[in-house]
């Protein structure tokens, strides 16, 4: 349960970011306020390999597992019985 909340955590402040710097250019278009809007997308381009990172070790380390197509498609792969070889008298 913690992971969910700390996944959640991070897109509301990915959001967050991404509507400070959408702010800072409708509002303010001077060039002082540009920095502003370099650093909330940079915060967010940041937090979001951060996040990636996180979910990528969450999953290898068994703390969350994964549930859609792409776990369907492993596991019907590895319940599929491979034929034999060949003998080749």
């Amino acid at each position: 349960m913690l992971i969910k909340i700390v996944v959640i955590f991070a897109f509301l402040l990915i959001l967050l970011s991404l509507a400070s710097a959408l702010f800072n250019i409708v509002k303010h278009k001077d060039q002082a306020n540009s920095q502003k809007t370099l650093n909330a997308l940079t915060f967010r381009i940041g937090l979001s390999i951060a996040l990636f990172i996180f979910i990528f070790i969450a999953v290898a380390n068994g703390w969350i597992e994964p549930h859609g197509l792409g776990a369907k498609i492993q596991s019907s792969n590895a319940t599929q019985t491979t034929l034999p070889a060949p003998n080749s008298n």
